[in-house]
């Protein structure tokens, strides 16, 4: 693949998860803590914010991996799978980051 190419695919990732953190931000987030979710999914399975962000991000990981074991034709499909998993990664800096900021 030509670099050009690889950097237009690139950015274009970048932006279009960037359009979708945002946009799930405002349907996920009911209050001013962006990850209040994942907090509030480790209260209830009684463990940690990371870990219950990690099992949300398996089933994406699973279905990529299916995806990539059997194959799909369904670019929507790999687009969707490849920006959630992205988003949950930059979710789980945000979550090891804001630990660190409180000394833990």
């Amino acid at each position: 693949m030509r670099i050009d190419r690889f950097n237009e695919i690139v950015n274009n990732q970048v932006e279009h998860s960037l359009v979708v953190l945002a946009e799930k931000g405002k349907e996920y987030s009911l209050s001013a803590d962006r990850l209040d979710h994942f907090k509030d999914a480790a209260a209830e399975q009684d463990t940690t914010p990371e870990q219950a962000l990690w099992g949300m991000l398996s089933k994406h990981l699973a279905s990529l991996n299916g995806m990539c074991k059997n194959g799909s034709a369904d670019m929507a499909r790999w687009i969707e799978k490849i920006t959630d998993s992205i988003n949950y990664l930059l979710l789980l800096r945000a979550l090891v980051e804001e630990d660190f900021d409180n000394g833990l």
